[in-house]
């Protein structure tokens, strides 16, 4: 039985899609980062794939994919699925290359993508939500697929859209004054990095391609240990860009070769990154798009004097996520807490907790308790935000020398689940 070999994608044909992508995708920009550059002592460089007309790379494969389609099949039309990238990217090439579209779309997606989906498409999408994940979608329009006899337009398992996601190799290597050491990108199903990597392999082999997974979805890492594609159970889809349970057969061939690491980064991390990258420099990047940035921490040493890119892959954040974000940061950072709390079922309890047990620092952001006047004490639940993490175990003691410690509930995910 002989074995299928796999693809990897030429120069040649990664030079074909950057001159079909000319005028379509930007040649977005390279920029030097004075602020994560000194914090981590090397020569760091953001490649802005958020300054997209659909704010990621998204529309490189996409695009590169359907102007590839013969006329009978424009005709027919397409089908795809995507938590929000693709879609705009597949939207906005139905509507410049006349073809008709339906994509399928996991219905928690922020209320943002879809809006931006159906105003790059116009006329030209229809859009359907199903399921909870990407892969709940994905199945959803596969089974139309075939049901309608419609072209599938794949995120990332497709040879014609690894090639277009690999021009952004290209660019890089054109737009870098010296040769690059570490690149760092996130790692959903696959695309950009095995498109990339690949250029990167052939024209700049010294450079270390670093992919980023979240932990709560590390389908590649996960595949790359077993040694084949592996189907995950279940995933945190919070990072929605980068969140699926299977990466594609072809990218993971790719990036069992090309890459030079595979790791994860918490959904926490990401956040806080996130809300780093908007108020140091006026980055709006989702939580895929700064995967790459929030890698930098764990190789502090190891970039040291190095000449480093983090691929900002998209900027689609949906402001109404703002809150979600900042609490999962402030939890990422030990700073934020949840307790519950014993109180004496007596007057004065309250002002005691606050004044005689909470620090001058230490600020109640939640807060949910029922009177039970049946019992001498009454249960809270209470969330507290600290300064420092520092501030943690005096406040433990005060509230145990108190009486008022009831649990600790950060460390017991079967219940704080429901406060997340």
């Amino acid at each position: 039985m002989s074995k299928t070999i796999p693809y990897f994608p030429t120069i040649d044909a990664v030079k074909a899609a950057a001159r079909n992508l000319e005028g379509i995708s930007n040649v977005t920009p390279l920029i030097h980062n004075l602020q994560y550059s000194s914090m981590f002592d090397c020569n760091l460089s953001f490649k802005r794939e958020d300054l997209q007309v659909v704010r990621s790379y998204k529309i490189r494969g996409a695009y590169n994919k359907m102007s590839s389609l013969t006329s009978a099949e424009k005709e027919n039309g397409v089908i795809c699925a995507s938590a929000g990238n693709h879609a705009q990217g597949v939207a906005l090439s139905c509507k410049l290359l006349k073809i008709k579209g339906t994509i399928f779309m996991p219905t928690p997606t922020p209320n943002q993508k879809i809006e931006r989906v159906k105003m790059f498409g116009e006329n030209y999408i229809k859009i359907v939500l199903v399921g909870d994940s990407f892969d709940d979608a994905y199945n959803a329009a596969v089974e139309d697929c075939n049901k309608r006899k419609k072209t599938f337009i794949h995120p990332f398992n497709d040879e014609k859209v690894i090639e277009g996601q690999a021009t952004l190799g290209l660019e890089l290597i054109n737009q870098a004054s010296k040769p690059i050491d570490y690149i760092f990108v996130a790692v959903g199903g696959g695309g950009l990095a095995s498109g990339m990597s690949t250029v990167f392999k052939m024209l700049s082999p010294a450079t270390k391609i670093i992919g980023v997974e979240p932990e709560g979805a590390p389908s590649m890492k996960a595949a790359l240990k077993n040694g084949e594609v592996v189907q995950l159970q279940t995933i945190d889809n919070f990072v929605d860009g980068a969140a699926v349970k299977r990466v594609g057969d072809k990218n993971f061939q790719i990036c069992k070769e090309n890459l030079h690491d595979m790791i994860t980064v918490s959904e926490g991390s990401a956040c806080q990154t996130i809300l780093d990258l908007y108020n140091k420099d006026a980055i709006i990047a989702e939580p895929a798009g700064a995967l790459s940035v929030a890698a930098l921490e764990g190789f502090r040493s190891v970039i040291k004097g190095k000449n480093v890119v983090c691929i900002i892959s998209g900027g689609n954040n949906d402001i109404t996520r703002t809150a979600e974000i900042k609490e999962r940061a402030l939890l990422h950072s030990k700073l934020k807490h949840y307790f519950i709390i014993t109180f004496p079922q007596r007057a004065g309890a309250l002002r005691e907790f606050v004044v005689d047990i909470l620090g001058p620092n230490d600020d109640i952001t939640h807060f949910e308790y029922t009177k039970k006047v049946s019992r001498e004490t009454g249960v809270a639940v209470v969330g507290i935000e600290l300064k420092s993490p520092n501030d943690l175990e005096p406040l433990i003691a005060k509230m145990k020398l108190h009486n008022f410690y009831g649990d600790y509930l950060n460390d017991k995910p079967d219940l704080f689940q429901f406060l997340v």
